[in-house]
């Protein structure tokens, strides 16, 4: 019975609403002091559907339209910050849903701040005064900070160019005013559903959820601290478990693998991370092939940080462990900081060496510092690559390698596309995609052909690589002629395609884990999350491990349970049995054991570690937790024949009640069973 019950009753809301499957809202997120983002209320907001194609129809919904409150169908050229503080100043919207504007905005788009991660880098009141805040350079000068606001209706990025359609032509065929006066009941109405359960700040939100896990059997969280883990290898092993001896000096090479925009899980990143890592793991790649490396005076360490965008979450975690004795690396280890950070930009070649003046006041940095700076200058002679210096007086921009001075003057170079402003004009957006680092195919290509293809921004990021592997190469101690050091472009074409285009390609395929499979979604994001680890985490890690690693002769069961080999060296080095290439003859694949020093490390802030959630110190973001997110579209009826409805409806019931009471008062006139006249009785 309740079976046909509930399809008629699927039949009939799908007879009303058209849902919107490809959408992406924004949530709320919290830090220590405040809430940003978005939230609907607990049921859900709803309203009359209006199109602003021009800020001249703004006009509509703020002041003329009869039938408030709005759910506006935003054009993405005008989500910007102008508009969007109008709309946040009146109670006549409900709602937004933007349509991704194609092309990208012409003028730049950055919802980030022009001073990114302001406050947690190196620069403070008691180091470099001058140039904190950015007041020395403004980094991100088309930041509107859009992202770190907070909005009391939702909003949500319409993904789909088909379902926009659907709702325009909605409100073509209903909602358009006519001569000027409102249009006629029924309207076409849109309902967005993104409640958020925390509030205030962290230091409330992780309050709360505390007292729920300590005095209540089923406890509601509100909040999760945003976390992963960093992913990083050393070019010759270590013992991962135990602690690199004090006069052992390593070189550690950086780069962000986060992204972030003003929606959730919306962060292509191809400018702002994707290149600089991709690089990064190219320059791996080419040193792992020298002959020598395990002759080398010093050791390279590939670190990969998470959460960088959020206040450099996987930055001061592993610092805060190399002092806490927690990391097998010490403060004191490091030689040397090479962070690469955007490079996909380049003007006329030029890659920019930002140094921190602060740190090279000091004569002994200062003298590591200029070595540091001309083995890289040395190492882009004869390449496409030409590398200047930012200029002494220049701060460093945001990176990684300010969280480390914080801790311990290092002597360290940040490489970048920009020397003062980024070029990047779509910074911490959802436009920051591979259009915006000059990425193109020709086309008629199958996915297979445009994952080989070499496109020119791999052989320039290829290049890049290679200048750094020669650098890292003579900075470890390395003797003997680099020119024979090359990064490999078809490698940078496959990672650019596989974590910018499509994570699910023959070659990620091939060298993840059988069981993690399902981490291959369509289109790549770069978001760090609260669950970990994500996408890019794991995709990072077994790159690296495919690049780096050493393919060997192991079964199955060996390469998942090392420790009983005897030679294995598990301390050293980490086995993953992965999934290898389609055999040609069938359509079953061909396992193998990779064995690599990748390895993964907390990027969980210290502050929640330590239960500091109002902490200046560390990064204090959360996400809030919601129940659910969806959006529909429907046709609403006018005020008057609501009312009528509910009155008829009413009046029926009310009828029915009478009916049913008088018929049951009469029963035994109206059902009594008439006596046979025929019948004797004896």
């Amino acid at each position: 019975v309740l079976s046909p019950g509930s399809c008629w009753g699927n039949s009939v809301e799908r007879k009303i609403y058209i849902p919107l499957n490809k959408t992406a809202p924004c949530v709320r997120l919290l830090n220590a002091t405040h809430q940003i983002g978005c939230q609907s209320s607990i049921s859900g907001d709803t309203g009359v559907i209006h199109v602003v194609e021009k800020e001249e129809d703004l006009s509509w919904v703020l002041a003329d339209g009869p039938h408030p409150p709005y759910m506006i169908l935003l054009d993405g050229n005008l989500f910007n910050r102008r508009v969007m503080l109008q709309l946040k100043g009146t109670s006549r919207v409900s709602g937004l849903a933007v349509a991704i504007a194609k092309p990208s905005p012409p003028q730049g788009f950055s919802p980030g701040l022009k001073c990114p991660n302001d406050g947690f880098g190196v620069y403070s009141k008691d180091y470099g005064p001058q140039f904190a805040h950015c007041n020395k350079t403004v980094w991100n000068p088309v930041g509107s900070g859009l992202s770190y606001e907070d909005f009391d209706f939702p909003i949500f990025l319409l993904e789909d160019a088909n379902e926009t359609q659907v709702i325009k032509q909605c409100y073509q065929d209903h909602n358009v005013p006519r001569d000027g006066s409102g249009p006629e009941y029924p309207l076409c109405a849109m309902q967005l559903f993104s409640h958020m359960h925390a509030v205030t700040s962290t230091v409330t939100c992780m309050r709360r959820s505390y007292l729920q896990s300590t005095f209540s059997i089923n406890p509601e969280v509100m909040c999760d601290p945003l976390l992963d883990y960093n992913v990083w290898s050393t070019l010759q092993p270590i013992n991962s478990s135990g602690k690199v001896d004090p006069e052992k000096e390593v070189i550690i090479v950086a780069t962000r693998i986060d992204s972030h925009s003003f929606f959730w899980n919306i962060a292509p990143g191809a400018e702002s991370a994707v290149s600089s890592f991709v690089t990064h793991l190219a320059a791996a790649e080419a040193l792992h092939k020298v002959s020598d490396v395990h002759l080398l005076q010093r050791n390279i360490m590939f670190t990969f940080f998470q959460g960088e965008t959020f206040d450099y979450i996987g930055s001061s975690r592993m610092v805060y462990d190399m002092e806490k004795d927690k990391f097998p690396l010490r403060l004191d280890n490091i030689h040397s900081f090479v962070e690469l950070n955007q490079v996909a930009l380049r003007n006329d070649s030029v890659l920019w060496m930002h140094t921190d003046p602060v740190s090279r006041m000091n004569e002994s940095v200062e003298v590591q510092v200029r070595n540091l700076l001309d083995i890289l200058s040395n190492s882009s002679v004869g390449a496409n690559v030409t590398l200047q210096e930012a200029g002494y007086s220049q701060p460093l921009p945001p990176s990684s390698f300010q969280r480390f001075l914080r801790a311990r003057h290092i002597p360290g170079v940040v490489l970048t596309d920009h020397r003062s402003a980024f070029q990047n004009r779509y910074y911490q957006s959802m436009y920051d995609t591979p259009e915006n680092i000059r990425m193109q195919y020709p086309e008629g290509l199958s996915p297979e052909e445009t994952l080989e293809y070499v496109t020119d921004t791999a052989k320039s990021l290829a290049e890049v690589a290679t200048v750094v592997a020669r650098a890292l190469y003579q900075l470890a101690g390395g003797a003997n002629n680099t020119s024979a050091i090359q990064a490999d472009p078809k490698t940078v074409s496959r990672m650019l395609y596989g974590f910018l285009i499509k994570m699910n390609n023959s070659w990620f395929q091939s060298i993840i884990k059988p069981d993690i499979k399902g981490i291959l979604g369509d289109v790549p994001q770069h978001y760090v999350a609260v669950s970990s680890p994500v996408n890019t985490t794991y995709l990072v890690q077994y790159v690296l491990a495919n690049l780096t690693g050493t393919v060997v002769n192991l079964t199955k069961e060996e390469c998942l349970n090392p420790e009983k080999i005897p030679s294995s060296e598990k301390e050293m080095y980490e086995y993953a049995w992965v999934q290898g290439s389609l055999d040609p003859n069938s359509t079953s694949r061909v396992p193998y054991c990779v064995r690599s020093t990748v390895h993964l490390s907390k990027a969980l802030s210290p502050a929640f570690e330590l239960r500091q959630w109002g902490s200046t110190e560390y990064s204090t973001w959360t996400e809030s937790r919601w129940k659910e997110i969806r959006a529909r579209i429907f046709l609403v009826a006018s005020k008057e024949l609501e009312i009528i409805t509910l009155v008829v409806g009413i009046a029926i019931l009310i009828f029915s009640l009478l009916a049913t009471y008088f018929i049951n008062a009469k029963a035994d006139v109206l059902f009594s069973i008439p006596q046979d006249p025929g019948a004797v009785a004896y």
